[in-house]
């Protein structure tokens, strides 16, 4: 067996699962390369390590929520003013959710998220908030009392989905809207087991519900029975006998 110096470069490599040959044999070993005080950082943005990073937030947002009790996520955009109609209906049904026996996660930002955070702790439930990064991001709101910050916006949905039992949707923009239409699909495939979606506040809710039935329903896009995946109303107490008759509670 010749030394390392004197033989020539292998016919295939292999390194943990993934065989190389030819012109892909890559110089050096793993360990090598790991343990290697000098070269670039560019390895820290590609795709292999941004699946730790996907991996690690999975792990931290299911060891923080695993122990939560039954729990309702509440949507609304990040824009409502304090002391509007629609912020108080936000911190009405923050505290009637607790009197009802469940947690309240938000998206932990500002306008509806933090009305419904100050409604649980208030009501001295437990106030969750799972935020995003994003260039404009606030940081959560001072009402939160278990807190998770996201990078990628899908670890944050399934955060929402999987710790939740219903879901309740204040007026909101873009944001708001992706997050109901998220959950409308997975209940409308079976992807999860069906669960109450709410949306609260006829007024602001009403056009997009006669665009589905006039328009999506009408040219046969979805079906009539896809209305009734979700509720609207506009008062705070039916909101929450929607939610708690559909769980169980």
């Amino acid at each position: 067996m010749g030394s390392p110096e004197t033989q020539g470069p292998p016919e295939e490599q292999h390194i943990g699962p993934v065989l190389r040959r030819r012109d892909q044999i890559q110089p050096g070993t793993t360990d090598q390369r790991l343990l290697d005080t000098e070269g670039d950082s560019e390895w820290v943005h590609t795709d292999p390590w941004r699946v730790m990073r996907i991996q690690s937030e999975f792990v931290e947002g299911f060891g923080a929520l695993a122990e939560l009790p039954s729990a309702i996520s509440v949507f609304g955009s990040a824009r409502t003013r304090a002391g509007t109609p629609e912020y108080e209906a936000g911190v009405a049904i923050g505290r009637a959710l607790v009197d009802a026996g469940f947690a309240v996660i938000t998206g932990g930002g500002p306008g509806a998220m933090e009305a419904a955070n100050k409604g649980a702790r208030e009501a001295k439930g437990i106030s969750v908030g799972l935020g995003i990064e994003l260039p404009f991001e606030q940081g959560l709101n001072q009402h939160v009392d278990i807190g998770v910050n996201f990078r990628y916006f899908f670890v944050r949905k399934t955060m929402f989905v999987k710790y939740a039992q219903g879901f309740v949707v204040l007026p909101g923009g873009l944001g708001t809207l992706d997050e109901l239409f998220e959950a409308l699909t997975l209940v409308q495939t079976r992807k999860v087991t069906r669960f109450p979606i709410v949306l609260f506040g006829s007024a602001y809710w009403g056009g997009l519900v006669d665009w589905l039935r006039g328009t999506v329903v009408a040219q046969g896009k979805a079906s009539d029975k896809d209305l009734l995946l979700f509720h609207v109303t506009d008062d705070v107490d039916e909101a929450v006998t929607l939610v708690t008759k559909e769980v169980g509670r």
